[in-house]
Parts: C-alpha cells; sequence; structure tokens
C-alpha cells in the first residue's frame, strides 16, 4: 500500500480515506464494523468520522458514528497506533445554544465526548467541521492548541472553509504562535471543481496543507446509477434532491458521466474507480474520502488504487467536467 504525507506534516496516510458519515444511518453497525474491518484488512489506515454523524438520521442523536468506530477499536482488529483517526466539531450536539460552535466552552466538551466514544485517549486528527462566525478565530485557535499540548489531539484541520477564512486562520496561527492546520476538506470532485480550484487549491499547495476531499463520487452520482431521463433510484442519495434537479437540466454532468463511461472498458475499472482515480492523480490531493454503505461498495471503491489514467485520459475528463460548480 502506498503512504503519502498529510501535507507537510510527517503524518502517513493511505491514499484512501474511509468515511463514517453512513454508519449508523444507512449503514447499520454490524455492516458498519464489516467495513472497517474490511478496509482494515485491505491496508487502510485513515478514518474520517464527525461528532454529529448521524445526527440526521430518523431517531438518532449525534455520536453515533463515533461509538460504532469506538467499539470497532475495542474489538483490537488492528491496533490503535496503526490507525489515523481523524473526528471533526461544530455541528448542534444538543438543544442548549452552547452545545455547538468553535467557542471554546464547546470545543473543550465536544472534544471529551468524542473521545469517550471512540474509546481512546486521543484523536490524530481533530478537524473544525464548518466556520462558526459567531467566534473569533483566535479563541478557537487557542482551544485548539490547549487540546494539542495537552496530547489529547495530534494534528488540527478544517472543513468546509473558504480560501479567506483558511488564510485568516493560518495568519492567526503564525501571529499567535499556534499549532496550525495542516489539511482542507473541502467538498471535490468531477462534478465539484470550481470551488476547490478557484481559490483554495492555490493556497492548500502555497503553504503545504493536505487535501482530503468528501463526496468524491458527487453523492453518488459518478457511480453511474443516474441515467438522463429517467427516475432516479430510491435508495439514491441524489433521489428528490436539488443537487439532481440541477444536474439533470445541465449538459456537462452527463458528459462527465458518459467520458467516464467510455473509459470502462479500456481500463475494465468502474465509474467510480475512474473517477477516485482522477482524484487521487490530481496534484496535491491527499486521501479522497469514500464513504461505502456496504461491503460491495467498498470494494468497489478499493479498486480505484488499481487504476493509473494516462495523461489524455485526465485531460479528457477535465475538458468534460471544466468549471461546474457543486450548486
Amino acid at each position: 500500500m502506498e503512504f503519502r504525507n498529510l501535507g507537510k506534516t510527517g503524518l502517513k496516510v493511505t491514499p484512501l480515506c474511509l468515511g463514517a458519515m453512513q454508519f449508523g444511518w444507512t449503514a447499520d453497525e454490524q455492516v458498519s464494523l464489516k467495513v472497517l474491518t474490511r478496509a482494515a484488512e485491505r491496508g487502510i489506515n485513515f478514518i474520517d468520522t464527525a461528532d454529529v454523524y448521524s445526527r440526521w438520521a430518523a431517531g438518532n442523536p449525534g455520536g453515533v458514528a463515533e461509538g460504532i468506530i469506538g467499539k470497532w477499536l475495542g474489538m483490537k482488529v488492528v491496533p490503535r497506533d496503526q490507525v489515523v483517526l481523524a473526528t471533526k466539531v461544530r455541528g448542534q450536539m444538543g438543544e442548549g445554544p452552547n452545545e455547538q460552535g468553535l467557542s471554546r466552552l464547546h470545543i473543550m466538551e465536544a472534544v471529551k465526548n468524542s473521545l469517550r466514544r471512540l474509546g481512546t485517549d486521543y484523536i490524530d486528527l481533530y478537524q473544525t467541521h464548518s466556520v462558526d462566525p459567531d467566534t473569533p478565530i483566535d479563541e478557537t485557535l487557542r482551544a485548539l492548541d490547549d487540546l494539542v499540548h495537552q496530547g489529547v489531539v495530534r494534528y488540527l484541520g478544517c472543513s468546509n472553509y473558504p480560501a479567506w477564512r483558511l488564510m485568516q486562520a493560518l495568519w492567526s496561527s503564525d501571529r499567535l504562535g499556534l499549532e496550525s492546520y495542516v489539511c482542507l476538506q473541502p467538498e471535490y470532485s468531477l462534478l465539484a471543481r470550481q470551488p476547490f480550484e478557484q481559490e483554495l487549491e492555490q493556497v492548500c499547495q502555497t503553504y503545504g496543507l493536505g487535501v482530503i476531499p468528501y463526496s468524491p463520487l458527487a453523492r453518488g452520482f459518478l457511480t453511474g446509477k443516474y441515467r438522463k431521463g429517467e427516475p432516479a433510484p430510491a435508495d439514491g442519495r441524489l433521489a428528490g434532491s436539488p443537487r439532481l434537479e440541477q444536474y439533470a437540466r445541465e449538459r456537462r454532468p452527463w458528459d462527465v458521466l458518459a467520458s467516464l463511461e467510455g473509459l470502462t472498458r479500456i481500463h475494465a475499472a468502474s465509474t467510480s474507480q475512474l473517477a477516485l482515480a482522477w482524484l487521487m492523480q490530481r496534484p496535491g490531493i491527499t486521501s479522497p474520502i469514500i464513504g461505502p454503505r456496504s461491503l460491495e461498495q467498498l470494494e468497489d471503491n478499493l479498486a480505484a488504487l488499481e487504476v493509473r489514467l494516462e495523461p489524455e485520459e485526465v485531460t479528457q475528463l477535465e475538458r468534460a467536467s471544466a468549471w461546474i460548480s457543486a450548486g
């Protein structure tokens, strides 16, 4: 298995990261445990979750996915120090006004709860899930710096930050002499290129930040399960969504899918595998986050590690997908 450094750090992670957003939502506990075990057997050492997963599932509080991962870690399939464990803080975890956000109060409470659910005494990568406009950036960064110096967090990252907010955080860390973000988790795929490539890509490359994109298959659209002019599959994540309605009105999403399908015969690979291979070959990309809800989806995703696109094939895909917004 190839390993990549997370940004300019010495931390080495696999070129695909196992995302846990489906755990406790579309994948029940037993399926989730099997997915975790199989990923580890295949050499994946990088797991990403968040404290809010899967709060939006019917009847579920936050912390469900973290709890499943904690149970799996307790099974000792692999030693804890062989797992790079990432989670996130920011979302609403209760009804109170301080049970969300990036205040010192909420961060300190949230990390304590994440550690308990995960059954571990440290988190390898602790990420702010999105911007909190109500909290000064210095307050957030000082709290995160304290966690690193306490030893409960090893590295810091952020997700869903626009370029100016990311630069503000990097400058503030430098000005205050605090631990800095070492990676960014943006949405990025063949169908969501502009938001990242327009500004964030240059920031990450200039300052040596790792990039771990989420939704690399455009919420399942790039699996090929959606067909133009046909009803969306009932179990598809895009079924009934404004995003799918947007794709239905545009030409380029279908052009991208057609380009991927044209390459499937050449590589004996699925459209999912080709889309992931394109992303893994992009400059500066560390580890796209896959979100399988079954062993079959996991195996399909992992097969992308064996796919290598030729330069002219990369060019073909990038021409078809040029500047498609995330919507």
